[in-house]
């Protein structure tokens, strides 16, 4: 953790900040090890503090990194921060995505006049996008786990079982196998249904002929997994054996294309292309990706609007999709890790299309 840290030191003087108050809970975490729900730290080259309440102390002694001095705030945390600071004039770096309004005029009013505050975005996320081995070791285990999970649950049948039934499944296959949580809810999407990108399960059963989107992942010492299969519940219609050829084409070409240097525009372009060409353009609204870690969704991004350059260390998604309203949905999704020589494909499930009973 302490080497988080000084990586994060190092940035504070390009950002024009001498310090950075930290009090995002997955940054905090990040660069401290700290689990818990109340807690912030301030990190400068001269000093790192950690501050929490009465409850989180012993908790903070087990976790806290060894190179953070470790404080106790009496009720607010904010109120601790003063004490914490280096002395002198102070450009203090504040995350302004993760402090309201509300926040920023208390501690303006908390703070002596030395201090300028001063707003700064995605600081920690650059950092957090380039994974270290641990990490990707992290990701890839849960993703094992959550592939043994899906296999089981198609294994024991689609057809007949309600989308909230198979979701409740899923989650507690992951668990069982020894997952902390999902990664988020799991979606599970018949027929029409999975027209519908993020579908919540519903108590409706899948029938015969559907074809269902399972988008799912689980969490392992904190780092998340995501995958995404298409399912077919009995036999598939040939044009939905169509649009999944389609989608599938999509989505090895936008595997092909993720390398160190490539731009998150120019990997969505040559899968979107695809699409376009067949013209369902207008059927795919998402983008290609995103990255995946501590948060089920981080930077990079792979997206028409994305400046992002892939670098090795990036965990990215590659899901593209097409959704056609009262019909069908057919998303197929790979977690893919950067690497020196190109990019290793994480996920170990199949590609094809798989028929379940």
């Amino acid at each position: 953790m302490s080497a988080r840290a000084d990586r994060l030191t190092e940035r504070l003087a390009g950002a024009g900040v001498d310090a950075l108050l930290v009090t995002d809970l997955v940054n905090l975490r990040y660069l401290t090890g700290y689990t818990g729900s109340n807690g912030l730290a301030l990190i400068a080259p001269s000093a790192r503090a950690f501050i929490t309440d009465f409850r989180y102390v012993e908790q903070a002694a087990e976790e806290v990194d060894a190179s953070f001095e470790r404080r106790r705030a009496s009720v607010d945390l904010l109120e601790a921060v003063k004490g914490a600071l280096p002395a002198g004039e102070l450009r203090l770096g504040f995350e302004e995505a993760h402090v309201s309004v509300r926040e920023y005029g208390r501690l303006r009013g908390l703070l002596p006049e030395r201090v300028e505050l001063i707003g700064v975005h995605g600081l920690i996320e650059r950092l957090r996008a380039v994974k270290e081995p641990g990490e990707v070791a992290a990701i890839r285990e849960a993703t094992k786990l959550a592939d043994a999970a899906l296999e089981a649950l198609i294994a024991r049948g689609l057809v007949g079982k309600t989308e909230s039934e198979l979701a409740l499944q899923l989650e507690f296959d992951m668990r069982r196998r020894g997952a902390e949580q999902t990664s988020f809810p799991p979606i599970v999407a018949g027929g029409g249904h999975g027209a519908l990108p993020h579908a919540s399960p519903r108590e409706v059963e899948v029938r015969r002929g559907d074809l269902v989107v399972i988008d799912w992942g689980a969490r392992l010492d904190g780092y998340c997994s995501d995958c995404t299969r298409t399912i077919a519940a009995g036999a598939a219609s040939d044009h939905a054996r169509e649009i999944y050829q389609l989608v599938l084409d999509a989505q090895l070409a936008g595997l092909d294309a993720v390398a160190p240097g490539a731009s998150g525009r120019e990997v969505d372009k040559v899968a979107r292309g695809l699409i376009e060409a067949a013209g369902y353009g207008e059927r795919f609204g998402h983008g290609l990706g995103h990255g995946v870690g501590l948060e089920v969704h981080e930077a990079p991004r792979l997206a028409q609007r994305s400046d992002a350059v892939l670098e090795p260390g990036n965990v990215v998604t590659v899901e593209p999709g097409v959704y056609l309203p009262g019909e069908l949905g057919v998303r197929i999704e790979d977690l893919v890790v950067l690497t020196g020589r190109g990019r290793e494909i994480l996920t170990g499930l199949s590609k094809e299309l798989t028929v379940s009973h």
